[in-house]
């Protein structure tokens, strides 16, 4: 006999307010264990959720547009009393709970929970969408200090006022540095909502208040609005959902952060060798030996030697977090746009585990499967265009990151050997880092230093 029971979002990591892009099912649809019921945008993957087992769908618990938590009701289904799995007792913390008694239950999430005093805020961007987005945004160690001061107010403000407002909008105030006894409430008794915080914002940016927030480095000047209509046909595309999120870390990462970039170059003609030499080895086994995998264990060599590189900084501005692990991200060009996941545990892997697991991850990626805690973690990142082309370019530091390593194609050169000039496989690539933590020195010392393990790959897998 078929009983309903409460399917509840599981664990998906550190993320909270996770946004609702699509509901996939209806009531009276029939799913099997593992169909997709929903999916979800979080930082720069998106995710389907599954069903943890077989039933037909008689209510949906969530919408599009809707952020939602660990224990959130997605939907309720109607199941076989055997049907009930394990994923379920993780989920709902129970086996079998009845709708009935569960329907109008949710476990307390932002709006119930005081949120740490000591997070530190998210910069405001002078755009109405951007608002959103930092409440997504994974806020990064050594920004705080880099923050403008809380928007002042274009009233004046109330001696000894105490704002009147929950847990989850004090965290949204303390994430754009807002002043709540300074924001006018709207709700009952003027309690103040999210949505008078995000209009105090859009006025305090777009105001006179703008320009006396202390020299606040994002208050920038809106862009004009052209209409481009009067030059010729156009047409307007929204960009997708990737690079709406990503675009916003990868704004205040520029912003934020003092950028200084060094350019080398690598002699990789014996390690090419090398590589074809294991191809044949490698594709047996099911396994694409491409360079990847040789440049992640110089990189891993590299930020062993210059622990600086494997660092970040603090949140008080004052401190480096050194990190005694090497997990190294990878960005990986999929249709949706640009992700990076994270390769873990680099140094402690041969050159073959870590081929397999490139080309897993990967393909997780291209498929749109990354989970959150697949792209967490990270202590350098490699953005290699070698594949497509290019000379050189200067990638964006992924904060709280330090540096990151801009690979371009190789080429054959003629290189002098002191006698003669000989033909030499040589890779352009680049090392952007933060200059807060980074000196020039020790930028040149790096690039000098992975220039030559890569030249000397054999010493290294020794």
């Amino acid at each position: 006999m078929a009983k309903e029971t409460q399917v509840l979002l599981p664990d998906i990591g550190d993320f909270k307010d996770v946004e609702v892009i699509e509901v996939l099912v209806a009531p009276g649809d029939r799913v099997q264990v593992e169909d997709s019921l929903i999916t979800l945008e979080s930082d720069k993957a998106s995710m389907d959720i599954p069903s943890p087992y077989a039933g037909e769908i008689t209510a949906v618990s969530v919408k599009v547009g809707e952020r939602i938590n660990q224990g959130h009701p997605i939907a309720i289904l109607a199941v076989a009393g055997e049907a009930e799995t394990a994923g379920e007792q993780q989920a709902a913390g129970e086996v079998g709970v009845p709708a009935s008694a569960t329907a109008d239950t949710k476990v307390p999430a932002s709006e119930d929970v005081e949120p740490p005093e000591q997070a530190p805020p998210i910069p405001v961007e002078p755009a109405t969408a951007s608002v959103a987005q930092a409440q997504a945004q994974a806020r990064a160690p050594g920004e705080k200090e880099h923050l403008p001061p809380p928007v002042k107010a274009q009233f004046s403000e109330i001696p000894g006022r105490k704002a009147h407002a929950s847990p989850a909008v004090r965290q949204f105030a303390r994430e754009l540095g807002v002043d709540l006894s300074i924001v006018q409430g709207s709700g009952p008794k003027g309690r103040v909502t999210k949505a008078d915080v995000r209009e105090f914002v859009k006025a305090a940016v777009s105001g006179p208040a703008a320009a006396s927030a202390g020299g606040a480095p994002l208050a920038l000047p809106a862009a004009p609005e052209i209409d481009f209509a009067k030059f010729g046909d156009v047409e307007k595309v929204a960009l997708g959902r990737i690079k709406k999120i990503s675009g916003a870390h990868l704004h205040r990462s520029w912003l934020t952060v003092p950028h200084v970039t060094q350019f080398d170059e690598a002699d990789i003609t014996e390690l090419e060798a090398f590589r074809k030499s294991l191809k044949g080895e490698a594709e047996a086994t099911g396994v694409k030996l491409t360079f990847m995998p040789f440049l992640l264990k110089a990189c891993a060599a590299a930020l062993r030697e210059m622990p600086v590189f494997n660092s970040s900084l603090a949140a008080d501005g004052e401190h480096l977090i050194m990190k005694k692990y090497v997990h190294i991200g990878v960005a990986v060009d999929t249709p949706n746009g640009l992700v990076v996941p994270v390769l873990r545990d680099v140094d402690r892997k041969g050159v073959m585990e870590l081929a397999a697991e490139l080309g897993d991850i990967s393909q997780k990626a291209r498929d749109g499967k990354l989970s959150p805690g697949d792209m967490q973690g990270g202590c350098i990142s490699i953005s290699s265009l070698g594949g497509i082309g290019g000379t050189q370019f200067t990638p964006i530091v992924n904060a709280p990151e330090v540096a990151i390593l801009g690979v371009s194609r190789a080429a054959m050169k003629p290189v002098w050997t002191g006698s003669e000039f000989m033909p030499r496989l040589m890779m352009p690539f680049s090392l952007s880092y933060d200059h807060r933590v980074i000196d020039g020195a020790e930028g040149v010392r790096f690039t000098t230093r992975l220039a030559r393990l890569l030249g000397e790959i054999l010493r290294l897998l020794l």
